[in-house]
């Protein structure tokens, strides 16, 4: 079957023919509609993140798929379920992260990251997955329902975020998120549901249709160029929640700044090694005075996904189509792994929706 893979020593994924996986009792075989492309997969492919397979020289790439059961083995699926998979799987056998259904809170080693740490992913023309990883999604999330496992990352983040202010009375009224990349924007998107006032920090000149997006979804664009983000509450006010979906490491410390007392951070960007200069007594003092908290978050799990799916089914025809931006066919994806200004999420397809 074709496959997208990397190769050690090789920045360019290409397509491979590897053997059709054979499920097991208590797996299923899924035959892949389309699996998205993200910042993940990037740094994967640059070897800045995640590992190959122990014993393997290639990874195949790909953790935010949706496909089709074709073999439910002795599972409760039946075939032609649409499907989508989470990411972590046990390393060696099981562990109390997952005994406990939280294997989004296993710390490094307790995990395996099907297409990023030390597993293959799910970018071939089938894949095998154990029951209980599996998410059934709705027949309306067929085209477009691998934005569901980004959204699901947003979803855990905001449940954290909130945990944290749940000691009190706390109705955040605005939001900033740090980043407007396709994390970012859906992140914008959820948070369109139940907060007013919106921003979005980027770093792009108009026309920009990552730009559009945020303004189409009622969100002030800031510039950081512009308006650095210590700058954000003398230009327009103190927020109450930002998400960080960049990466930058300095967005972890700065967003302080940004947030109103009581205010709370959620750091989703995983930034290379990076030493800098902070205001470390400055910044201590503000989160005890002014009652504030950063949380970081990775990863999701069941009921994250749960979540998500009804929040992508709920988001606007408009949002989808202008945050997909292509979809590729699995013979040549050379252009979902393309970054320029005009992508903004993409696609690899191995089977199209409507003709399954």
């Amino acid at each position: 079957m074709r496959a997208i893979a990397v190769h050690r020593g090789e920045e360019l994924p290409r397509v491979i023919d590897v053997p059709t996986p054979e499920p097991e009792p208590g797996e299923v075989l899924v035959e892949t509609l389309r699996v998205g492309v993200d910042g993940t997969d990037h740094e994967v492919i640059k070897g800045t993140h995640g590992g190959f397979p122990p014993g393997d020289d290639y990874q195949i790439l790909g953790h935010e798929a949706i496909g089709v059961v074709v073999d439910p083995t002795t599972t409760g699926f039946d075939v032609g379920d649409l499907v989508m998979p989470t990411v972590r799987r046990p390393p060696n056998g099981t562990n109390e992260y997952f005994e406990r259904g939280e294997p989004d809170m296993a710390p490094d080693g307790q995990y395996v990251e099907r297409g990023i740490v030390d597993a293959h992913g799910y970018m071939s023309e089938y894949f095998t997955s154990p029951a209980e990883f599996l998410v059934e999604i709705p027949e309306s999330l067929a085209p477009h329902g691998f934005l569901v496992e980004p959204m699901s990352n947003a979803e855990k983040a905001l449940e954290h975020a909130y945990a944290t202010r749940s000691a009190f009375t706390w109705e955040p009224e605005s939001a900033l998120v740090l980043g407007n990349g396709p994390l970012g924007l859906l992140t914008l998107a959820r948070l369109a549901r139940d907060v007013d006032d919106l921003y979005c920090l980027g770093r792009r000149d108009r026309p920009d249709p990552s730009i559009d997006i945020i303004e189409k979804l009622g969100a002030t664009y800031v510039d950081s160029r512009e308006t650095p983000v210590p700058e954000i509450p003398a230009e327009h006010g103190h927020v109450d929640i930002a998400v960080e979906a960049t990466g930058y490491a300095k967005h972890a410390f700065e967003v302080l700044d940004a947030l109103a007392p009581n205010g709370v951070g959620a750091l989703l960007g995983v930034p290379g090694d990076w030493s800098f200069e902070i205001e470390g007594g400055r910044l201590h003092r503000e989160m005890v005075l002014q009652n504030k908290a950063l949380v970081g978050s990775v990863n999701s799990h069941i009921p994250h996904f749960e979540d998500a799916i009804e929040t992508v089914s709920s988001l606007p025809d408009w949002f989808v189509d202008d945050i997909v931006t292509e979809v590729v066919p699995a013979e040549d994806p050379s252009a979902a792994f393309e970054r320029n200004t005009d992508q903004i999420k993409t696609a690899v397809e191995f089977v199209s929706p409507s003709e399954r």
